[in-house]
């Protein structure tokens, strides 16, 4: 199983790909995670994208497509995988394609949640008091927001084209929405 999961920040993508991940067996792997061990390590990369994530930019596509490809390419991504935060543009969509066409393996499905703006911007406020995360400013929250709306919303329409999207309500009880995308998948 080769899984995005998508939709806008503070949706519960992180919560519902860790849960996936343990349900498949498969690794779930977050650009964003990966990002923030880079940075918190103050490696190379860690350096290269802090001097976008502290401006609440987002990481260009080329730094970002050369991690996933390398990532996805790891021993145990070979069975599958679920990927949070990516891609999250049409760019990064050609990206991918191009890396599964290399790889041999064909996306399953793309898996959207879906919740309010308001709903959104609560959940990400609460996660900055509690996680500390820098990026999490009320601007900054509302740069990505917007960003989404305007770049990653759209590839949506493209998944369900193509027969692969799934869409789920991201409200409510975590394992209700969890055993939702399951009976899609199945």
């Amino acid at each position: 199983m080769r899984l995005l999961i998508m939709g806008p920040q503070g949706v519960g993508k992180g919560t519902q790909a860790a849960l996936l991940s343990k349900h498949f067996g498969i690794p779930a792997i977050s650009t964003g995670d990966i990002f923030r061990y880079n940075i918190r390590n103050e490696t190379e990369l860690g350096k290269r994208v802090k001097a976008y994530t502290d401006k609440g930019e987002l990481v260009p596509d080329e730094l970002t497509n050369s991690i996933v490809k390398d990532r996805l390419g790891q021993e145990d991504a070979k069975n599958g995988w679920i990927l949070d935060g990516y891609p999250r543009n049409v760019s990064q969509v050609r990206a991918l394609d191009d890396m599964l066409a290399e790889l041999g393996t064909p996306l399953s499905y793309a898996v959207a949640l879906e919740a309010e703006r308001t709903i959104l911007m609560s959940r990400m406020s609460k996660r900055a008091e509690q996680e500390g995360r820098a990026d999490d400013t009320p601007e900054a929250i509302a740069k990505r927001l917007a960003t989404y709306e305007q770049e990653t919303a759209p590839l949506l329409d493209l998944y369900e084209s193509r027969g692969q999207l799934i869409v789920v309500n991201g409200v409510g009880e975590i394992d209700a929405i969890s055993s939702k995308i399951i009976q899609q998948l199945n």
